[in-house]
């Protein structure tokens, strides 16, 4: 009677309980699919243009000298002779002669221009540029770069470039006081560049080619080669190490290898990510990749807050006394440091736990990059640090 009932307590509608088992077995798996559990991220998925570049196709890189001028003052002093006998040299040849020495160029300054052009790049493509001072002047702020042709490695010239300067920041003072926020002597021009020359980069007839990882790593590339041999049918690609991928091309394609190039790059490829924390210390910007993990270490920062302030006081004589009319500054130094409470970090912290944690510690950009870069040397940050 006991068993009768406890098979009574198990049936539902005259079914066996071994078909119920069966059943809440599928609902599991279409619930809960076998792998799902494995898969403790979602994987990035990217084309396969985005993710690779063709090997023996690069970039070239370009420098010139130029002056940046309409700066407020801030640009070279007189010891710096080089802007100066440069403006000489370009106003002689607008008919203006100038003695070098007899120019006061503080609303000049003279930089150097680089770039990086594509391998493909043609007559006419625009190009971002940078502008990095290389005198004494305070900064490039409000400037713009007169026409500066830019070289490549043999000396040719192979773009121009010109425009107003972008320094992501600003710089004020005046009566002995400034601020300035982030870096001013260096700026960039984006779009400046205007190539000039004609690049011969047509591709000859080939039996393969090799596909170069922008980020090396053996998980990519196998997912590289497996992708590109589903497309193409079995053994067409295969990975000689993390940043290669060998493809062979089909005899229909040999002669069009563009063509076939043109059916490979919107291929998805489910990409393998490096766990990497990104630095600016110019522009106090910081980046942290969605894998960063960190060892159990506990973090305490403090903050020394500097202030520095002046006052003119103006003495003012009596009448009809020999006194003279005087400024006095008062200056003012006071300093406060701050206390911040300790915060520790257990093992295997996410990356929504680090921002949580700083931002308990009401830390700023600037701190969290001395605070990253402690923890790398203590060697609980599990990332690449990369400091631009």
């Amino acid at each position: 009677m006991l068993r009768h009932a406890q098979l009574d307590h198990w049936s539902v509608m005259g079914t066996d309980i071994r078909t119920l088992a069966a059943a809440a077995a599928i609902m599991a798996t279409l619930v809960h699919p076998v792998g799902a559990q494995q898969q403790a991220s979602p994987i990035a998925v990217s084309r396969l243009k985005d993710v690779t570049t063709l090997q023996g196709a690069t970039t070239v890189p370009l420098i010139g000298y130029g002056l940046v001028v309409g700066l407020n003052k801030t640009g070279d002093r007189r010891q710096t002779i080089f802007s100066a006998q440069t403006l000489a040299n370009m106003l002689e040849r607008f008919g203006v002669a100038v003695p070098p020495g007899g120019i006061k160029i503080e609303n000049v300054a003279a930089v150097m221009v680089t770039a990086e052009i594509g391998p493909y790049a043609q007559t006419g493509t625009r190009l971002d540029i940078m502008a990095s001072s290389i005198g004494d002047a305070r900064s490039l702020q409000g400037g713009t770069l007169l026409p500066t042709p830019l070289r490549g490695p043999d000396g040719a010239i192979v773009a121009l470039g010109q425009g107003p300067l972008s320094i992501g920041g600003f710089g004020v003072g005046g009566g002995g006081n400034a601020i300035a926020v982030n870096h001013l002597t260096v700026g960039r021009v984006p779009g400046g560049g205007l190539i000039q020359a004609v690049r011969q980069t047509a591709m000859a007839p080939a039996d393969e080619f090799r596909l170069a990882l922008r980020e090396p790593d053996f998980i990519s590339a196998g997912r590289i080669a497996k992708a590109i041999n589903m497309e193409l049918g079995a053994d067409r690609a295969h990975v000689s190490d993390a940043g290669t991928v060998i493809v062979s091309v089909p005899t229909e394609y040999r002669a069009t290898v563009p063509d076939l190039l043109a059916r490979l790059e919107p291929l998805p490829i489910a990409v393998d990510t490096m766990a990497r924390v990104v630095i600016n210390e110019r522009t106090g910007t910081v980046v942290l990749g969605g894998d960063v993990r960190l060892g159990p270490v506990a973090v305490a920062h403090g903050n020394l807050s500097l202030r520095i302030s002046t006052q003119y006081n103006v003495s003012q004589p009596t009448e009809f006394s020999l006194g003279q009319t005087t400024v006095t500054p008062d200056r003012q130094v006071g300093a406060e440091q701050e206390t911040r409470q300790l915060v520790a970090l257990e093992e295997g912290t996410t990356l929504a736990d680090v921002v949580r944690a700083l931002n308990t510690l009401g830390v700023t950009p600037r701190d969290i990059i001395a605070i990253m870069q402690a923890l790398k040397v203590a060697g609980a940050l599990r990332a690449d640090l990369v400091i631009l």
